[in-house]
């Protein structure tokens, strides 16, 4: 796509990504690890401004959109003048860098993408975590203009505040402007796959996928901190994306080429292959903790929980070079439960499964949004609201008609709490759930006698092997079984009454 921006004799094209961490370093940007990733601090915004999302009217959105969605309205004639500005602002800067990307694994349902940033650290990020162009692709090219120390006028501009993320389908382009946050471009281009794919047939979802020795397929659906990158990473399995996929005949296929991993308590003992990669020349960590001998801390989450570690699938051993899968043999939706009532694992029917789709239950993880200091419960759609911008019955419709298809298993995993709520339990170890996966997939867990759980009306397995029997049934974990009573029924009702905008 052509812009004024693309002749500037500023503008830095297609730099590998030694010559971006050089050029983040000179220009003080970011800091290079003891371990020898590049590392970056994002000032006040360390999550996404979710407030601050914007899309231009047009027949065409407007015939697909969900408003109701916290998304905001914006008028052509406000993109013009803002985006006016913003690329004036970008056309002063002493120095730009831009790439061209793509996304989606396969060409049909693939779009180029291109990046202008005054950030080499955010080149950096974009070439990490897309894949290489694709000459085939399909769909029409996108544009994102990034200028995160561009700070919109509330008055001229009519954004709710100095930060704004613009998405307008007509033009193919994004603006992203007072957040250095650099999820804000990945969830973008992921915002625009997930509104155009389903008129293509195609199912987005935001999950994680994994391919088994088996060759059989596994999607984990689940919001940001619920383990979609630690439970598709585990090892013995390859890993065919961590955050970002679509599903159609072809089977499961990954929209991005690299990972956005969040690194709390990230360790070499629980998460080996992640740990490993955080710590390679190329890897650009978010927000982490450093020592004055540039090593990383990251148990120390005094900048945020959401530190992050972005990385190229090219360096992970065990993945799928061609980031495609068959069609899932198993899907998970992960819910970190906060409330402390939900088994660790459930099977569900495919009534079932629509209900949890659509509430999408779980609890958003400290630092993941601007404001959040501690889990919180909440409803979100198709386990992913915020970047699932039409209505929630385009995508559930889609989902369902894969499970009836293919026959698909569906799951409900709990990787929140047990033995009480937050701030009184704790949350199920990864070892654990990390069990029952694995005892999903080879297949074991169906020698298991199912029972059904009068509190939440779930169906789950009586024993899975190494598992302990009592975490089984979260009630015998507490140590008070009324107060549980009293804390399921409550969380039901809370369910059965976000469900009825459904129904």
């Amino acid at each position: 796509m052509t812009t004024k921006l693309n002749n500037l004799p500023q503008v830095k094209k297609n730099l590998n990504s030694a010559e971006l961490i050089e050029r983040s370093i000179q220009t003080g940007f970011g800091k290079l690890s003891k371990g020898g990733a590049l590392c970056v601090w994002t000032g006040e915004k360390t999550g996404r401004s979710a407030q601050d999302k914007f899309v231009v009217e047009s027949e065409y959105v407007n015939q697909r959109i969900d408003w109701g969605n916290g998304l905001n309205k914006y008028t052509k004639a406000q993109y013009e003048t803002l985006k006016a500005d913003v690329i004036e602002y970008l056309a002063t800067q002493k120095e730009l860098y831009t790439s061209r990307r793509s996304v989606g694994a396969i060409s049909k349902y693939a779009m180029n993408t291109t990046l202008f940033t005054t950030h080499p650290s955010h080149n950096l990020f974009f070439n990490n975590m897309f894949r290489n162009e694709n000459k085939s692709a399909a769909l029409d090219e996108y544009t994102v203009y990034h200028a995160p120390n561009f700070e919109a006028d509330t008055n001229k501009h009519k954004t709710l505040s100095k930060t704004a993320i613009v998405l307008n389908f007509d033009s193919k382009e994004v603006l992203v402007m007072g957040t250095l946050y650099a999820g804000e471009i990945k969830k973008s281009i992921f915002s625009i796959m997930n509104f155009i794919l389903p008129d293509l047939g195609v199912l987005p979802m935001h999950s994680g996928a994994s391919l088994t020795s088996k060759n059989e397929s596994s999607v984990f659906f689940g919001l940001s901190g619920t383990g979609k990158t630690t439970l598709s990473t585990d090892q013995g399995v390859n890993v065919i994306g961590d955050d970002e996929h679509g599903l159609c005949d072809e089977g499961v296929f990954n929209f991005e080429g690299g990972c956005y991993a969040k690194t709390v308590k990230l360790s070499a003992e629980n998460e080996p292959e992640i740990y490993r990669v955080s710590n390679l020349f190329g890897t650009l960590l978010e927000n982490i903790k450093m020592n004055e001998d540039h090593s990383i801390d990251f148990d120390d989450i005094s900048i945020t929980e959401n530190g992050r570690s972005s990385y190229s699938l090219e360096v992970i051993n065990e993945k799928v070079e061609s980031g495609i899968g068959p069609v899932p043999k198993n899907i998970f939706f992960l819910a970190a439960d906060a409330y402390g009532v939900l088994p660790p694992v459930a099977r569900l029917t495919p009534e079932q499964s629509k209900y949890f789709f659509l509430l999408g239950y779980t609890a958003k993880v400290a630092g993941t949004e601007v404001g959040l200091k501690e889990p919180k419960a909440t409803f979100s759609t198709c386990f992913g609201a915020p970047f699932m911008m039409r209505k929630p019955t385009d995508y559930s419709k889609l989902l369902e008609k894969w499970i009836q298809k293919a026959n698909i298993n569906v799951w409900l995993i709990n990787t929140g709490w047990t033995g009480g709520p937050f701030g009184e339990g704790h949350r199920f170890p990864l070892k654990v759930t990390r069990q029952i996966i694995r005892e999903i997939q080879n297949g074991n867990i169906f020698n298991s006698t199912f029972t059904n759980h009068n509190p939440t009306g779930l169906t789950v397995p009586a024993e899975v092997k190494d598992v302990e029997a009592k975490l089984l049934t979260p009630e015998k974990t507490w140590a008070d079984s009324d107060r549980y009573m009293t804390q399921a029924k409550m969380l039901k009702d809370m369910m059965d009454n976000a469900y009825k905008k459904y129904q």
